[in-house]
């Protein structure tokens, strides 16, 4: 059902045949699957998804994969797009919209890529691969990996979250704690944007955001940063869905949030020279967008706040688009009568002990007492 046709670098523009494995072009360029655009809008209108099914996988004739059993899928896709009103009063931004990830399956967007990615590495008969990995991105690839049955080593660093360290290992992960990227062994490299396909499913939170806003899109899209993996991904659904008559040519204001400094607490913004960046920066250029640079303190209360009004737990890379959107209202740069969309990238659950400094669960005395044991009263 795909209407893939091949794989064009997006540095120099070689075209490549997508039926073997690839990572980047010999020029050092990004590969980006290309689709045969114009069948597919003769082939597959909207109303095609009335009986699609309900994960990302809706939209196949726009994913790379040519055989339907080879698919590795835990449900991921098809998140809420809820409504924020009281968020959004509260930072003058009343028409907000959240876009919760963190419902995935691992807890994170990631699950989209992984999928997609360790779906392609089945049918192209590879069978072991690996990651390096601040933390979401490593938890979903050991999942998909298990679920396929072949082996994948993730590379974390040492001070590693908990919840994502344990989920690897549950997962039967090899588990390379080290900050070298050459501990990743001799598996198949699935880091973001060194191949082709994990940016197919990073995309797909394009396609969702514009069907659940019945196809017209949003004014403003806050999207931490990173390596620019959905950044980049929600942009080529766009250009996508314009040619093949979904949408129209209107586009949002794309706005990329990093944190303010090199080792923020959000695992997903610890991205100091992204590999992506040159499309990053025609993405904001071309939809008139900018950058914005948040805090540690800034994610955590505003993590708190969006748990505190709208009830999403939200990991801090979400909160960190919740803090930028805080300092655009307050700038003038995104006006109260704009429709504004943040994609919250994962779970706050994947950041417990970041949370815990602002709750701590007992006075010193207490816990003293209790000897840090839970018992009953």
């Amino acid at each position: 059902m795909t209407t893939l046709t091949h794989l064009e670098c997006s540095q120099c523009g070689k075209q490549l045949a997508a039926g073997e494995p690839r990572n980047l072009c010999d020029c050092g360029g990004i590969l980006l699957a290309r689709y045969d655009l114009e069948h597919a809008r003769e082939g597959y209108s909207r109303d095609w998804l009335v009986h699609a099914p309900a994960s990302m996988w809706r939209y196949m004739p726009l994913l790379p994969a040519a055989n339907p059993n080879a698919i590795v899928s835990l449900g991921e896709g098809m998140t809420p797009l809820v409504r924020a009103r009281r968020l959004g009063e509260a930072l003058g931004a009343p028409d907000l919209w959240i876009k919760d990830e963190g419902m995935n399956p691992t807890g994170s967007v990631e699950a989209r890529g992984l999928s997609c990615a360790v779906s392609m590495a089945l049918d192209l008969n590879i069978r072991e691969v690996s990651i390096c990995s601040g933390g979401d991105a490593a938890a979903a690839l050991a999942a998909y990996a298990a679920a396929a049955g072949i082996a994948a080593t993730v590379v974390l660093p040492p001070g590693v979250r908990p919840a994502i360290y344990l989920q690897c290992r549950a997962s039967g992960a090899q588990v390379v704690l080290s900050d070298d990227v050459s501990s990743r062994g001799e598996g198949f490299d699935l880091d973001a944007l060194r191949e082709p396909y994990r940016l197919e499913g990073a995309k797909t939170v394009g396609y969702e955001l514009a069907e659940q806003s019945r196809w017209d899109l949003p004014d403003v899209v806050l999207c931490p940063a990173g390596e620019g993996l959905e950044l980049i991904g929600v942009w080529k659904a766009f250009e996508e869905m314009e040619a093949v008559g979904w949408i129209s040519n209107k586009r949002p204001r794309m706005i990329a949030i990093q944190g303010d400094a090199p080792r923020t607490l959000a695992a997903g913004l610890r991205v100091t020279k992204p590999i992506g960046e040159r499309l990053m920066l025609a993405v904001l250029s071309a939809s008139g967008g900018t950058t914005v640079a948040v805090s540690d303190q800034e994610m955590l209360d505003s993590g708190v706040e969006l748990a505190r009004t709208e009830g999403i737990f939200a990991g801090l890379e979400g909160a960190a688009a919740v803090a930028a959107l805080r300092k655009l209202t307050g700038a003038g740069s995104i006006r109260p009568e704009e429709r504004v969309a943040i994609l919250n990238p994962g779970s706050g659950h994947n950041y417990l002990e970041a949370y815990a400094t602002r709750f701590p669960r007992f006075a010193s005395a207490e816990q003293d007492k209790l000897g840090g044991l839970i018992t009953p009263r």
